[in-house]
């Protein structure tokens, strides 16, 4: 365990932060002109965005938004999905994921997990099929993509709504294809804590031109055309409502971000990979802990970076490994508390504890590491450091 790359540190003498953003004065200067130009709400920025969205992911249609939760949502209800109906998805996921199933009126159906990528298992999609079933939420957790082509062929089989859930894996690819060109439709966060942010926001994609018309529709009341398209130059001021919608439209000063967080995002992941590979080299080797992977049918984004402790092996739980990290002035977080375990869903849905095991089993040992672009490395050296500190000190 003693390691003389880091048993000579001592604690950090200020917090590191989990996950900051990494805004630059392109993105600053961006919003500024935004500001200036007295057009903040969605418009030509927006579209440009979009379209710098369709060029980086190879899809043809993007519909930027205020949040993935809405993407999720108004791709739900644009199928049609409702009450009756059941969508299949993960346990280990934000709750977000599993909200917008309820908010569609339908059931959510979940189904475990795999031990080798925390994503959801084909095997148990494949025996929660039913007829009621009418869609699929894959997860991509952490930047690491779902096993596409056995739930594609699984969806096909049933007729069923492929909707990928990928708020943690922009620039994430399967097979030589980026996420958000796959299924029917994939689903973006730019929250604060991603890999490209908007402060908050989301997009769809899809390469159904029909759903995309219906879904930018459903985003802004309905309307046919959003105000950029009726005040800008050449525009007429004449709209039609075509469907009784809802207010999720991206406004430009969020875009404002993206356009330049997307420029920067694939030379952001080469960074996030390589203080993997430091973490990797830095704290392998150690028989209390297993490290996360690489897989062999795609590029990993590396949203997150969990490491899974056996405490069966240490003197204290998580919590208190937890606590000791914030003494060594280490921030950390936990990805994620599964679903089904929460209050809400056990007391309406009937869950309960052992239901999903292999997602019990490793949310019950998993603690995020801080990853983040401006780290440098001593920043990482000083978690891994910490770590095995903490690891070191408390074995049985």
């Amino acid at each position: 365990m003693p390691d003389d790359r880091y048993s000579n540190r001592s604690r950090r003498e200020s917090m590191l932060p989990f996950s900051p953003p990494d805004i630059g004065q392109e993105e600053i200067d961006e919003v500024v002109d935004s500001l200036r130009s007295g057009w903040i709400t969605t418009g030509p920025k927006t579209a440009r965005f979009e379209q710098a969205l369709r060029e980086y992911l190879g899809c043809e249609n993007v519909i930027a938004l205020n949040s993935a939760t809405a993407g999720l949502f108004l791709c739900l209800k644009a199928l049609g999905i409702g009450p009756g109906d059941e969508v299949i998805t993960t346990p280990y996921t934000f709750a977000a994921t599993v909200n917008i199933i309820l908010h569609a009126g339908a059931v959510p159906v979940l189904v475990d997990v795999r031990r080798e990528d925390f994503n959801l298992d084909p095997i148990r999609v494949k025996e929660a099929v039913t007829k009621r079933t009418r869609a699929v939420i894959p997860v991509h957790f952490a930047g690491r993509s779902c096993d596409m082509d056995a739930i594609g062929a699984i969806a096909k089989r049933h007729d069923l709504a492929v909707i990928e859930d990928a708020a943690h894996a922009i620039g994430s690819e399967y097979r030589g294809r980026k996420i958000g060109s796959i299924s029917r439709f994939t689903v973006f966060s730019f929250h604060a804590v991603k890999n490209l942010t908007t402060g908050e926001g989301g997009a769809v994609t899809t390469n159904d031109g029909g759903m995309a018309d219906r879904l930018r529709a459903m985003a802004l009341h309905g309307m046919d055309k959003d105000a950029w398209k009726r005040f800008a130059p050449g525009g007429r001021w004449q709209y039609d409502i075509v469907t009784p919608g809802y207010k999720y439209n991206m406004m430009d000063l969020q875009a404002a971000l993206g356009i330049h967080q997307l420029r920067k995002l694939d030379g952001n992941l080469i960074k996030r990979k390589n203080i993997v590979d430091q973490y990797r080299n830095g704290l392998s080797g150690i028989p209390q802990i297993a490290l996360p992977g690489d897989p062999a049918d795609g590029r990993h984004c590396w949203h997150l970076f969990p490491l899974l402790i056996d405490f069966a092996k240490l003197k204290i739980d998580r919590d208190r490994f937890i606590e000791l990290l914030q003494q060594e002035n280490i921030s950390s977080n936990v990805h994620y508390l599964p679903v089904h375990l929460f209050s809400y869903y056990r007391e309406t849905l009937g869950f309960k504890p052992g239901d999903l095991p292999v997602a019990e089993d490793l949310s019950a040992r998993e603690i995020t590491l801080p990853l983040y672009t401006r780290m440098t490395p001593g920043d990482v050296g000083d978690v891994i450091c910490a770590v095995r500190k903490i690891l070191f000190n408390n074995i049985k």
